[in-house]
């Protein structure tokens, strides 16, 4: 059985398949870029023009895309398994989830547990991965 765990958030995710010898892990970049919008115009007084705005949906637009992308190549990583439990902070983790069901059903069909969880080493990940699946 090919049971996979991820832990993700908006910069990486860490991907931990587990096996008879024990596990692995493999990180995806997400490659986002994010939209600091304080910085495009100057001070407090000058921001909120319509410029702004036609800027700021240009970047949540290209933001979206660099999701999807993002999205795409985890999934194209976990396609073979048979168990999935999604892990991370804030709703980036319930995001996947989403994704998964709406664009990737067979995949979204094996997640069996979706947590949230806050940043942690990559040996602490793996812990929390191999002890999920052990106690399941």
């Amino acid at each position: 059985m090919k049971n996979i765990g991820i832990w993700l958030d908006s910069k990486y995710a860490l991907i931990v398949r587990l096996n008879e010898n024990g596990d692995s892990l493999k990180k995806i970049e997400s490659g986002v870029e994010f939209f600091n919008r304080t910085s495009t115009s100057g001070s407090r007084v000058k921001w909120g023009g319509t410029q702004d705005i036609t800027h700021e949906k240009k970047y949540l637009e290209k933001e979206k895309q660099q999701f999807k992308t993002y999205f795409k190549e985890v999934a194209h990583a976990v396609a073979d398994c048979d168990a999935l439990a999604l892990f991370g902070p804030a709703d980036i983790n319930e995001k996947l989830k989403k994704e998964l069901e709406e664009n990737y059903p067979t995949i979204g069909k094996k997640i069996v547990a979706v947590e949230k969880v806050d940043s942690m080493t990559d040996n602490q990940t793996r812990a929390l991965i191999r002890d999920f699946f052990n106690n399941r």
